[in-house]
């Protein structure tokens, strides 16, 4: 089996050479391609996860390569997690949102709309090239955010073997399993909603094949404030929590505490586009002057600060690697993505959260709908696990959400202005059809080279 990842020079990408090199055996893996337009970065990146693979005795080759179509061709599996603008696109497009008083994020809101903009196209190109180098059956996993969005657009766009991952769609599932101390194969929840914007209700341990039975715990950890207090559940106000009865996906903070993160956001003497580029600048240019017995060390702490102020503004000082470690019997994002790969290779059914069409799942959303919704997985694809009704202010935020992810999705695929401020005017944290003028005009200027004309 070959398995090839897209943007393999991104940073989180030795990540993964750990999790494939113990499953490689069971998967018949016999290459792993990193593709990258960056050259230098690539191999810099690249020397790691090489001597990660080392480490680990890897069994399959690993190959660096700027070449798409090469790393494509004959792939079972594709990766992408891209960045087109690279972090600077990402600080551009949250100082335009910061300059009109609204939230800059890369995948919520109008700075993730500017982030789908260019994501989008780069995804759908490298999409139709799989189709067009004859490997119809290769199932692609994209990272690249916004992962619903990117998905919907090329749902929308005819392409069928598309699965978005995001690790924080498992969220309940991993603090579940790390609060209680017991191994995460052990513990099924019942997540709904869509990417960045979801709720589990449920979480049960040692659930039958139907994830029927076995003992719901959550409700009670919701009220146990050591659980809140280990996860990131201790962002949100204790009177927001009791009325939700759900463990909530982070991202929700910026909805529900939408006043408050933007004042720590504004506040802040750099924002978080503007961090990564210095952190990411930092690790490279230390890993050009380092020794090969250094570089690990070196990516192990810049990656660690880098994982410290993640949402930092919201967590009052508390370091999220030590609130929400991951153990070493998990896998941080890479087990996603590998759990349905091994799925699909050996026909042994996966369970885990994923971001796919709705196909009836969600009471309420079209069948073509691209939710964020349990799922299982094995050699026959993905189904989604139908939940029973969801509360109505959950389902009305998501429908409202959903209305904007539709917009923007034919407004990137037609490069329409008009949609474009249509998609950002109905989004709940904009919400003016004047202001959804001046950022989409303001966008359009700024990435001009990388998304063409728009009419």
């Amino acid at each position: 089996m070959k398995l090839t990842i897209i943007g393999g020079a991104g940073v989180r990408t030795p990540r993964l050479i750990p999790s494939l090199a113990r499953r490689a055996q069971q998967l018949g893996l016999e290459e792993v391609w990193l593709m990258d337009q960056q050259p230098e970065k690539l191999q810099l990146i690249g020397g790691l996860c090489q001597q990660l693979a080392e480490q680990n005795k890897a069994t399959f080759k690993l190959i660096l390569s700027t070449d798409a179509r090469a790393a494509i061709s004959g792939a079972q599996h594709i990766i992408t997690s891209i960045r087109p603008g690279l972090e600077q696109g990402r600080a551009t497009d949250e100082r335009i949102c910061f300059n009109h008083g609204i939230l800059g994020q890369e995948t919520t809101g109008a700075a993730g709309f500017a982030m789908a903009m260019r994501s989008i196209p780069a995804i759908l190109d490298y999409a139709r090239l799989v189709a067009e180098i004859g490997a119809p059956q290769a199932w692609i996993y994209n990272f690249t955010n916004p992962a619903g969005l990117v998905a919907q657009a090329l749902h929308d766009a005819g392409i069928e073997r598309i699965i978005g991952i995001c690790d924080s769609a498992n969220g309940a599932q991993h603090a579940v399993s790390r609060f209680l101390h017991i191994p995460l194969k052990r513990v099924a929840h019942e997540v709904y909603g869509l990417n960045h914007l979801s709720w589990t209700r449920s979480v049960r341990v040692d659930p039958d094949a139907e994830n029927k039975g076995g003992e719901e715990v959550l409700p009670s950890l919701l009220h146990d404030e050591a659980f809140i207090q280990s996860t990131h559940m201790s962002m949100f106000a204790p009177g927001l929590r009791d009325w939700q009865r759900s463990f909530l996906n982070e991202y929700l903070h910026y909805y529900y505490h939408r006043d408050e993160a933007l004042a720590a956001l504004l506040h802040k003497s750099e924002t978080r586009g503007e961090e990564v580029i210095r952190l990411t600048g930092e690790l490279l240019d230390k890993l050009r002057a380092a020794a090969p017995s250094e570089m690990m060390t070196i990516y192990q702490q810049v990656m660690g600060r880098r994982g410290a102020t993640y949402m930092a503004h919201a967590r009052g000082g508390v370091d999220r690697v030590k609130m929400e470690a991951v153990g070493d019997d998990e896998e941080g994002y890479a087990s996603v993505a590998l759990g349905c790969v091994e799925a699909i290779e050996t026909n042994m059914p996966h369970y885990t959260g994923l971001n796919v069409p709705n196909n009836g799942a969600i009471p309420g959303m079209q069948d073509d709908d691209v939710v964020e919704i349990s799922c299982w997985i094995d050699q026959r694809g993905v189904r989604p696990i139908p939940v029973r009704e969801v509360p109505q202010h959950q389902y009305l935020l998501m429908r409202d959400v959903k209305q904007y992810e539709r917009l923007a999705a034919q407004a990137i695929l037609q490069r329409s202005r008009d949609l474009a401020v249509q998609a950002l005017a109905v989004h709940p944290l904009i919400g003016s059809y004047p202001l959804a003028q001046s950022l989409v005009g303001e966008f359009i200027a700024a990435h001009q080279d990388l998304i063409g004309e728009w009419h």
